[in-house]
């Protein structure tokens, strides 16, 4: 409430947008948050917010399962760690605005209104996808989390409750549920991931970024290639 007040008396045309809002310990909807809705968050403000940002490890469809979220517009964003420029593009929001300028981006944020979709990786991908403990090795689905009652098998701690499990506790709608009004969205791979796969070496080493520059020199942009290139001419 304070930060929106704060930011609106600067001006009115700055927007909010809470990130990776599934993610547990600083999302907005995350398991240790203590919000369930926006309105928990941001009170009589919330009608200045109109959008979230999805995050690695969610998608729209899982997020399409929880109703009282309809009213909010999905963006995806990346952002890039420490030194790993590659990682900027991996995840995108889509839109089609004639006349490109601040106001009529915000605009598309505020009214979808130009808002095309979202490029997402797949959650699978999400460190926070699954519940566990990183320092125990431990990775469940909330099924396995369940079995166990929510306990780490190995240090007896809590586990760390991640994003799937999180909107399984928020959904009212089954799996596969597909919003009316849904945006399209995108579900791709990282093109350094692949390149990793493909070359059996870790996504940082010196073959692989030279690999990344190669092709994306090439054919202009990562996402051109992921979405547009096909595998011959690849």
């Amino acid at each position: 409430i304070e930060l929106v007040d704060m930011m609106r008396s600067i001006s009115e045309d700055i927007e909010i947008i809470p990130a990776h809002a599934f993610t547990p310990w600083f999302g907005i909807f995350g398991s240790m948050s203590g919000f369930d809705s926006f309105e928990d968050c941001f009170k009589e403000k919330s009608k200045y917010v109109h959008a979230i940002e999805t995050g690695l490890s969610a998608d729209p469809p899982m997020i399409w399962r929880v109703s009282k979220f309809d009213k909010l517009n999905l963006i995806s964003s990346s952002d890039p760690h420490s030194h790993h420029c590659h990682r900027i593009g991996r995840e995108a929001t889509l839109f089609d605005i004639k006349n490109l300028s601040y106001k009529n981006l915000i605009n598309a944020v505020r009214s979808k209104e130009g808002l095309i979709g979202t490029i997402e990786v797949d959650p699978n991908y999400g460190k926070y996808h699954f519940d566990g403990h990183r320092s125990c090795g431990i990775s469940f689905s909330p099924q396995e989390s369940k079995q166990h009652n929510n306990m780490c098998p190995r240090c007896k701690q809590k586990l760390t409750i991640g994003v799937q499990n999180r909107i399984e506790q928020l959904a009212d709608r089954p799996g596969g549920f597909v919003k009316k009004d849904a945006k399209k969205f995108h579900s791709l791979i990282p093109l350094s991931d692949i390149i990793s796969l493909v070359l059996k070496k870790g996504v940082s080493t010196k073959t692989v970024l030279k690999g990344y520059s190669s092709l994306s020199s090439k054919f202009t942009t990562e996402l051109n290639i992921l979405m547009n290139i096909d595998f011959e001419e690849l």
